[in-house]
């Protein structure tokens, strides 16, 4: 699954300080792997409220988030 968001960086950087790992690729796409035989139907619904609540409250908008690394 992928998105797009102005803030993609600092929106996978959130989620991965939650336990929630997925993939950035510039300019703006969140991508997320999910298979059918690792993750159960709880996981991916976590994932998601993980990510519902990152961006209604603007977790993402911190300055530790925005800083980028060498590798993502």
């Amino acid at each position: 699954m992928a998105l797009v968001h102005p803030e993609g960086y600092a929106i996978v950087q959130a989620l991965a300080a939650r336990g929630v790992i997925g993939d950035f690729r510039a300019p703006d796409v969140l991508r997320f792997g999910f298979s059918p035989l690792f993750l159960g139907y709880a996981q991916v619904w976590d994932a998601v409220e993980a990510l519902r609540d990152v961006l209604a409250t603007a977790a993402w908008d911190t300055e530790a988030f925005h800083t980028r690394a060498a590798v993502t």
